[in-house]
């Protein structure tokens, strides 16, 4: 009997066993997003063991930025010319001597340093994770998979707001330490995806590789199917200018210009750095801001974890639409509540609706925008382009965050801050729009088959016709 027909995880252990142990480093790169919230009240303190001036702690997230965009250029290097796997290890093992310097630390150029590392690393993570778990996955569980890295970015964050807070300086570097260090000793016994070694010409260790991923099951059938994806894809041209010149290659990168900038310009970066400004704005007083953060965080990694077991089930399009829509209305509440508090209405009475707004918002942004694009970025490029198309990716990433922050800063002193949380609700519904029209499902569809999607091309019969049968034998029986 197909494994398929049993359950969405019979026979896919070594696959989760791979995602899981690789991803490992999301944990870490969630702490270092989130640590300064929590770490610069301290460090601008007196109880401080580094002096640190209000300006000097701005630049902590400054740096952590500029990482991420300066690394790119390493990040197109590295997944391509020493592997997905060996990229996620290099970067593992560079966020590991970032979190060493960061305890140990007595001066704020150290901590500039941690964290500029910090940014390069996540960066190509980022890319190579997607990449390996997308190669290496089976098409029935590769949504749930490629989430993996978004659920342990999220419990970093859960980790650093509800330890930073309250415990030392080091506890935060410590776990850092600690989850990298197992990383670092249980995901090398990994093999690396069949994709990468055949499209570097070793076929028998990307047969090897496919085994470890498919065990127990004739694997010819989808190994004949690698070979002549990366054989066609090869053919192909794959500069940057071909990025944007190709069919395929321009709409792959349209949208995921579009999903990973919009992810920001429907707040999120604005609500995660701005979260205890805006609920002291709103005249709460029904919940200290710093357990409103852990509540919100939390709430973020049940959406997102309940969300990845279903993307498989019910799509990519139908669950970015749900979500953009009920995100649309929890920012278009908070925009209301404030317009009317500027307006000079008593709101007193419905003081609770920010929070509620907040936390709905938290559950809606991950039960899809949150969460779908980073499962597309690694299965809308081919082979021969998706290094590059997953950087820049990343850049567009980078860009939303830097865009919506300065609007944000801007409307809000300029207009109220009513104003920017407009914008973003109608940003929210602008993309929903664009998902209805012009993004294809990839749902139960494998790598090749997306390609065709893309070029609006026919998908060859025999390809077709393996994904009939293979979809029509599913059971999404979940646990």
């Amino acid at each position: 009997m197909d494994d398929t027909e049993n359950g969405l995880f019979i026979g896919t252990k070594t696959q989760l066993l791979a995602a899981i142990s690789g991803t490992l480093f999301a944990i870490s790169d969630g702490m270092s997003y989130g640590w300064t919230a929590p770490m610069i009240p301290y460090l601008i303190s007196e109880k401080s063991h580094i002096r640190t001036t209000k300006y000097e702690a701005e630049w902590l997230e400054t740096c952590l930025m500029a990482g991420s965009f300066f690394g790119l250029p390493l990040t197109i290097y590295l997944v391509d010319k020493i592997g997905r796997k060996k990229s996620l290890l290099l970067a593992a093992f560079l966020s590991l001597l970032s979190w060493i310097a960061v305890a140990f630390a007595t001066n704020m150029p150290v901590l500039f340093i941690a964290r500029f590392v910090f940014g390069i690393t996540a960066n190509t993570s980022f890319v190579a994770a997607p990449m390996y778990v997308a190669e290496m996955a089976d098409h029935k569980i590769r949504g749930f998979l490629s989430s993996v890295i978004y659920l342990n970015m999220l419990s970093g964050l859960i980790l650093v707001y509800s330890v930073g807070p309250y415990l030392p300086f080091y506890v935060s570097p410590v776990i850092g330490i600690v989850v990298l260090s197992l990383e670092l000793s249980v995901f090398p016994f990994m093999p690396e995806t069949p994709y990468y070694l055949i499209y570097k010409g070793k076929r028998l260790e990307g047969k090897k590789s496919l085994g470890f991923f498919r065990p127990g099951r004739n694997i010819d059938r989808e190994l004949t199917q690698i070979v002549k994806a990366v054989t066609r894809q090869k053919s192909e041209k794959g500069n940057f200018v071909d990025l944007f010149v190709a069919k395929g290659n321009r709409k792959a990168i349209t949208i995921m210009a579009i999903l990973d900038a919009g992810q920001h310009l429907c707040a999120i970066s604005v609500i995660l750095m701005n979260l205890h400004v805006i609920l002291e704005a709103a005249g709460s007083i029904y919940i200290d801001s710093s357990i409103a953060a852990i509540i919100f965080a939390v709430i973020m990694f049940f959406s997102a974890y309940i969300s990845s077991l279903q993307v498989d089930k019910y799509g990519r399009r139908c669950m970015l639409m749900i979500s953009l829509i009920t995100t649309a209305m929890c920012l278009s509440a908070l925009a209301i509540y404030f317009h009317l508090k500027l307006s000079g209405y008593d709101v007193r009475a419905a003081s609770w609706l920010p929070i509620v707004a907040v936390m709905f918002y938290a559950a809606s942004f991950k039960m899809g925008i949150g969460i779908v694009p980073i499962v597309l970025t690694a299965e809308l490029f081919p082979a021969n382009i998706k290094a590059i198309g997953m950087a820049i990716s990343d850049l567009m990433y980078v860009i939303g965050s830097i865009v919506s922050l300065q609007l944000y800063q801007w409307l809000n002193n300029s207009y109220g801050l009513y104003v920017p949380f407009y914008l973003f609700a109608v940003s929210s519904i602008v993309i929903c729009m664009y998902t209805y029209f012009y993004i294809p499902e990839t749902k139960g569809k494998t790598l090749e088959e997306i390609q065709y999607l893309l070029k609006d091309e026919p998908i060859p019969i025999t390809n077709s016709l393996v994904s009939l049968v293979s979809n029509s034998s599913k059971s999404y029986n979940t646990f």
